[in-house]
């Protein structure tokens, strides 16, 4: 008698089914509206395949589109692949790589022919129709699993050296997974672990669209042969395409660099890759920020400290950052061997010195710094720290990725009794932050474990269940909050809450964060004196809200498209004269500002009021005060407020007190 598999449903029912039985087979019998919905299955937890056959008892949960998360991925790594499949149709030549799903679409590598050249953008509407054609054959996806050298043979003798090469570091003897695209000779191939849908039909051909086209490196290491990069935007229906697009059009008028350009904050040029010059508005608003941070962290009772920038080698290779990070630190020797007659020379065993790519280890230093008690604890440490990191040039994004940055950093050294207390009260802090910048929703995510770590199980279990504790003390650990684990996302030494923005257009950006580390106090040797006269370990909490200064204005200026709130704005007020017999009385309007505590500027150009209008709302200056003859005479103000084309008449005392009034930051009017 054939043994039967016992296959639980999510509403605890138990079907026995037949080995062979499919995902689509238990779809079916339960009825044919889910047998056409079902898109993959959850087996055991694991998304699979809805055609792969059961493997013993398991539980089932069915995938349909109204798991949203679920279904994207599939669709989009089903995107890529059909990708893949249209241009070597297209361009037989064409040897393929790899691509994998993202955060709104999908992108493929390619290694076009010698001959043919890298692709552009021009090659997008042809490819775009083959793959639409591919979707209309709705050719069925098939999952075979390979014999590592067979598969080896395979792709070398077809050409493809670039997934030969990708299967040969496998494991010898393992079994691999491809993906059959149609029946016969005309089937196409890719090695893939999947899981895809069932057909290329299942995919919706008028919800994707390729975008753009891009260089980039063989396993992303530049002295590895270029490819074409082709990325697509991909989603479940029209629908959610053309409000994807609407997003992207909006996301293009809120680019930080065009923004930053218009209000004179900042730019970027060659001489400098990744680094950014601040200019006098654009620093204004820096020190604005800074100064309200500093406010809340005195606030909450943290001390500012400031550390060294240049540290030596030894003290990274300590703290376990050197085997994570030396690639992207910037490392210098000690002391360069050489006469002033000689150019020098960098010797191999040279002493070697690393700028700081973060600030832990220095903060570490600072609480090593004479003996610490039990009583003494929570030590919460602050600093402004400016950190460099060799980020890869085509990694580099306006002022959104940088190589040298400010995080707004800090660290709290605790007892274990301590951490949820002080975890729940950062949460509270951070929400208040973050509302008082504009932002009033965003989710809160748990990053666990990852494959390479620091610490054992035990460790990691602890400091895992302590952040759920927290955010459960918070009351955050909700839907309203989003509340997420992902898996093998947190740091080599300890698992972190991330906290997620939601932006005006409905993007998301990983700003704050928070880590319950005990790695890094034990690697170097910090402790205190607890009650019962022993050392102990603290644990310390890295922590950040906004992340770092650079990325986060940049996401300040994309959020409100240049129209902050008035407290941040480099220049609150301009005062315009419509005529030149209104000079004087301009000047002694932003003069009374300015004595009010307003940024203020004057506009005595020889230009029509209508230009000036124009030419300080693209600055995104909020109040233009406008003034001529009458104004002078009656001393009153003609107030134009950014986004409104209407203006008010009022007395100077009226207008200063409601620009005091509006330009209070928001934490000081509590």
């Amino acid at each position: 008698m054939t043994e039967m598999f016992r296959i639980t449903l999510p509403d605890g029912s138990v079907r026995e089914v037949a080995p062979g039985t499919t995902p689509a087979d238990i779809a079916a019998a339960i009825g044919p509206g889910l047998a056409k919905a079902a898109l993959a299955a959850r087996v055991d937890g694991e998304l699979r395949d809805i055609m792969r056959p059961l493997e013993g008892d398991a539980t089932l949960a069915l995938v349909t589109a109204k798991d949203e998360k679920d279904a994207l991925e599939l669709a989009r790594h089903d995107y890529a692949h059909i990708l893949a499949e249209a241009v070597q149709k297209l361009f037989p030549a064409t040897q393929i790589t790899f691509g994998p799903s993202t955060d709104d679409g999908f992108y493929y590598d390619f290694a076009p022919s010698p001959d043919r050249g890298p692709f552009t953008d021009d090659d997008l509407p042809a490819i775009e129709a083959e793959m639409r054609r591919i979707i209309a054959a709705n050719e069925p996806l098939i999952r075979e699993v390979w014999n590592r050298d067979d598969l080896i043979a395979r792709w070398t003798a077809e050409g493809e050296m670039f997934k030969a090469e990708w299967a040969a570091e496998l494991p010898e003897g393992e079994e691999l997974t491809v993906y059959r695209a149609g029946k016969g000779e005309d089937a196409w191939l890719d090695m893939c672990r999947g899981p895809h849908l069932a057909s290329t039909g299942k995919v919706d051909p008028n919800a994707f669209k390729l975008t753009r086209v891009s260089g980039a490196y063989w396993r992303g290491d530049q002295n590895n042969p270029q490819l074409s990069r082709i990325y697509g935007t991909g989603w479940l229906n029209k629908k959610q395409l053309d409000e994807h697009l609407v997003r992207l059009e909006e996301a293009a008028k809120r680019d930080h660099r065009r923004i930053g350009q218009e209000m004179d904050l900042f730019h970027l040029q060659s001489e400098a890759q990744g680094s950014v010059f601040w200019h006098p508005k654009g620093f204004l608003l820096w020190r604005q920020l800074e100064a309200y941070m500093r406010r809340r962290l005195d606030a909450a009772g943290y001390a500012e400290v400031k550390t060294p920038q240049l540290m030596d080698a030894r003290q990274w290779e300590q703290s376990g950052h050197w085997g994570k990070y030396r690639e992207n630190m910037f490392v210098v020797p000690d002391e360069i061997p050489g006469t002033d007659d000689e150019a020098p020379v960098l010797s191999g065993d040279a002493d070697l010195m690393a700028l700081k790519p973060m600030n832990c280890p220095a903060h570490i230093m600072v609480f090593r710094q004479g003996i610490k008690s039990y009583r003494d604890l929570p030590i919460r440490m602050a600093e402004f720290g400016c950190c460099h990191r060799n980020e890869p040039h085509g990694a580099l994004h306006g002022i959104m990725r940088v190589r040298q940055f400010t995080q707004d950093d800090a660290h709290i050294f605790v007892r274990d009794d301590q951490i949820v207390d002080e975890i729940r009260d950062f949460c509270d802090l951070l929400d208040s932050v973050y509302k008082d910048l504009g932002f009033e929703k965003y989710a809160i995510k748990l990053a666990l474990r990852p494959e390479k770590r620091f610490g054992d199980d035990a460790m990691w279990d602890k400091a895992e269940q302590t952040l759920r504790d927290a955010v459960a003390a918070a009351g955050r650990a909700t839907e309203d909050f989003g509340w997420e684990e992902l898996p093998g996302e947190g740091a080599f030494y300890a698992p972190k809450l991330e906290f997620h923005l939601t932006d005006a257009i409905g993007r998301t950006w990983q700003v704050g964060t928070i880590q319950a580390d005990t790695v890094l106090p034990e690697r170097l040797d910090a402790s205190y004196i607890g009650e019962d006269g022993e050392r102990h370990r603290p644990i310390m909490l890295h922590r950040a809200i906004l992340g770092t200064f650079e990325r986060f204005i940049g996401i300040l200026i994309e959020h409100h498209a240049g129209r902050f709130p008035m407290w941040l704005s480099p220049v609150q007020a301009v005062v315009a004269t419509i005529v030149s017999d209104a000079d004087d009385y301009a000047k002694q309007v932003a003069a009374t500002l300015a004595a009010a505590g307003i940024r203020v500027e004057t506009d005595l150009r020889n230009e029509k009021i209508n230009y000036k209008v124009r030419e300080h709302s693209v600055a995104k200056v909020p109040n233009l005060l406008v003034v001529g003859k009458r104004e002078a005479e009656e001393g009153t103000v003609a107030l134009r407020q950014l986004g409104s084309d209407r203006q008010r008449v009022m007395s100077l005392d009226e207008a200063v007190a409601m620009l005091v009034a509006d330009a209070t930051p928001p934490d000081l009017k509590r």
